[in-house]
């Protein structure tokens, strides 16, 4: 016959079996409802960051560029080559360049504008971007001609 610390330790172990049964797959349900939220979420910080970093890569191009408009023998090809050569070796292809003025018939101390610019589709490392799918990425650089 069991004591009567042992029927209560009985007593107190059952409940505990009985609820762990009833709760037995309550994380897998709640790891299907979390886990695509979580997903989603990682996604769109690597598209955010992608859009940011191909940013920064169209600012620097646009700045080489105006950077080589401004020299005394530039012209309008070298400009863009300089701006698509350097947008390419940072991984970043297909970049359309405007300048504003040729360069070649600038005169001294006039503004010389060099626009670089994306779609962003073209540059995501999804398939199909949802985020920014549409969305055009640009950038704009402006210096003034060298010269006497």
């Amino acid at each position: 016959m069991p004591s009567f610390q042992q029927h209560r330790r009985e007593i107190r172990r059952r409940p505990r079996l009985r609820n762990r049964s009833l709760r037995r797959g309550v994380a897998a349900v709640e790891f299907a409802i979390v886990a695509p939220i979580f997903f989603m979420l990682v996604v769109g910080i690597i598209e955010v960051g992608r859009a940011m970093m191909v940013q920064q890569v169209l600012i620097n191009a646009s700045r080489v560029g105006a950077r080589q408009a401004v020299t005394l023998s530039s012209t309008q090809t070298s400009v863009v080559n300089a701006v698509t050569s350097y947008a390419q070796g940072v991984g970043v292809p297909g970049v359309s360049v405007t300048v504003s003025p040729d360069p070649a018939t600038a005169s001294a101390g006039q503004s010389i504008t060099v626009n670089a610019r994306i779609n962003y589709a073209s540059v995501s490392w999804l398939p199909a971007p949802w985020f920014m799918g549409g969305k055009q990425l640009q950038a704009s650089s402006v210096m003034r001609k060298e010269g006497f």
